[in-house]
């Protein structure tokens, strides 16, 4: 095939060319493991399987009943949950299938403000989730960067939404997943986290659970659960749907049968079994020693990076990291978020603009950058090689500040990165 498509696969091996020379810490990105790439590029991807294991509307379904089964059964044992769903193929349709179970259209939901730190699909008016129903936000405390929780809990005793949602896309810290439980039952709100970001760290106890707390969790399976791209769905207990919705027979409906119609047909069609199995193989080393032992060093990682932007002057948002992630307002460095993300991109450092709590700067521009631990962890990465990655920031800023070449510090990261495989856990 290489052969009957040269330009394609030219283009896929400068692709791998970059992520093996470069240093990448985009939050949202990780690295899979060989297995994982197998399984996602396996013959499994010229199967059609609409519907569930033993309920399919396609023939020949018995192995691939049996591998999203066993992805069902692994999801199940790491984050100790009764019921799992493996098909939706990212975060945002596993979002989008929670909503259409549990909302109505017009419905008010109660979100992260993007511009604090939230993701798009949690209400924002650019999204389905703010196009579709009425939403409404919390945010962070000016003084300091954590969740304003008193803010949260007024305005939800005020417009009374019919779902609360905690979860982000850049925020640093952990979550009070108590609080909104109290919260949620007050207004009588169906209570969603969305931990596509932590998730990793919340499997193996390094953050507060939220399955102890919510009604459903979402979560992405890249990041750091490092899995292939996808989306899963979660409940600690099943539960009687609340608002009466019953079956030909009159019974309740379980809140796992609304959650599964809503996935297919509610939003999607075939699932990617190529993928469920892939995600099937990161599960399965999510539950090893080894990767217990990565993410200690996720965070491990985020936290000397925290530490040692600071001492050089950055503002850290929150003064710190609890998780993978780190947003850097760069305010008091005089450059923006956009011009940030060139000169590390000059230097063979891949991280994204972002947004910061409070920002005056327009979503293109943006005052800050995040930027997260987990892909350079994969590589083998320890706290001193985070005091390197630091000099090399602050290097390439200034550089560019002073408009200066970004060559020598490129060969040199090169050079560094030369002693991390892609994949060393």
């Amino acid at each position: 095939m290489k052969n009957l498509d040269k330009d394609i696969f030219s283009l896929i091996e400068k692709e791998q060319k970059r992520q093996i020379e470069g240093i990448e810490l985009i939050a949202s990105e990780n690295y899979v493991s060989q297995n994982v790439l197998d399984a996602a590029g396996s013959i499994l991807t010229n199967k059609y399987a609409e519907g569930y294991p033993g309920k399919r509307y396609y023939g020949g379904c018995d192995v691939v009943d049996e591998i999203e089964n066993e992805a069902i059964k692994r999801l199940k044992t790491l984050f100790n949950a009764e019921y799992a769903n493996v098909q939706p193929h990212s975060g945002s349709q596993a979002n989008s299938a929670v909503y259409l179970a549990c909302l109505q259209p017009g419905d008010k939901i109660l979100g992260f403000d993007l511009a604090h730190g939230g993701h798009l699909t949690h209400g924002s008016p650019v999204n389905f989730s703010g196009k579709l129903y009425k939403p409404y936000f919390y945010g962070v405390c000016k003084e300091n960067g954590l969740i304003d929780y008193e803010q949260l809990r007024k305005t939800a005793l005020k417009e009374m939404p019919r779902m609360i949602i905690c979860g982000a896309s850049a925020y640093s810290r952990d979550w009070d997943y108590s609080f909104f439980r109290n919260v949620a039952d007050e207004v009588g709100a169906i209570l969603l986290a969305d931990i596509s970001h932590p998730s990793g760290l919340i499997a193996k106890g390094l953050l507060n659970d939220p399955l102890d707390y919510c009604d459903i969790i979402t979560t992405t399976t890249h990041k750091t659960l490092r899995g292939p791209r996808g989306g899963v769905i979660m409940m600690k207990k099943d539960f009687e749907n609340p608002w009466g919705r019953v079956n030909k027979k009159g019974e309740n409906h379980m809140m796992s049968t609304l959650l599964n119609s809503a996935v297919f047909p509610g939003s999607q069609g075939g699932p990617l079994e190529h993928i469920i199995a892939a995600k099937a193989v990161a599960f399965g080393e999510a539950l090893t020693d080894d990767f217990f032992h990565y993410i200690v060093q996720v965070q491990k990682n985020s936290k000397r990076l925290s530490a040692g932007l600071s001492s050089l002057g950055y503002d850290i948002v929150s003064k710190g990291t609890d998780n993978h992630c780190i947003l850097i307002d760069l305010r008091s460095k005089n450059i923006s978020g956009k011009d940030a993300e060139y000169a590390l991109g000059k230097a063979d450092i891949t991280v994204n603009k972002n947004m910061v709590p409070f920002d005056n700067q327009s979503p293109f521009i943006t005052s800050g950058i995040r930027i997260g631990s987990a892909a350079i962890t994969t590589r083998g990465m320890l706290e001193k090689d985070m005091d390197k990655i630091v000099e090399y920031i602050d290097k390439a800023i200034v550089l560019f500040q002073n408009k200066k070449s970004h060559s020598d510090l490129s060969r040199n990261i090169n050079t560094f990165m030369k002693q991390f495989p892609i994949f060393k856990y």
